[in-house]
């Protein structure tokens, strides 16, 4: 994840009050999108869970797509 402007060929979609920007290509593949923010004993951060996470069958996995 990065932080970035919008442009012409992405898509924002808001998910528990926070926006996100993402390539309108792969959010027609990817969607729905979950994004959770966890707290482990090895740390935070935020897990993101689509149809291409592997448990959905495709090949996504913990990436920053």
């Amino acid at each position: 994840m990065a932080l970035d402007e919008p442009k012409g060929e992405d898509e924002v979609f808001e998910e528990k009050g926070t926006k996100y920007v993402i390539d309108k290509e792969i959010y027609n593949q990817a969607k729905p999108i979950n994004v959770d923010f966890v707290a482990t004993p090895q740390g935070s951060g935020f897990r993101l869970t689509s149809s291409l996470s592997p448990a959905q069958g495709g090949g996504c996995g913990s990436c920053s797509c």
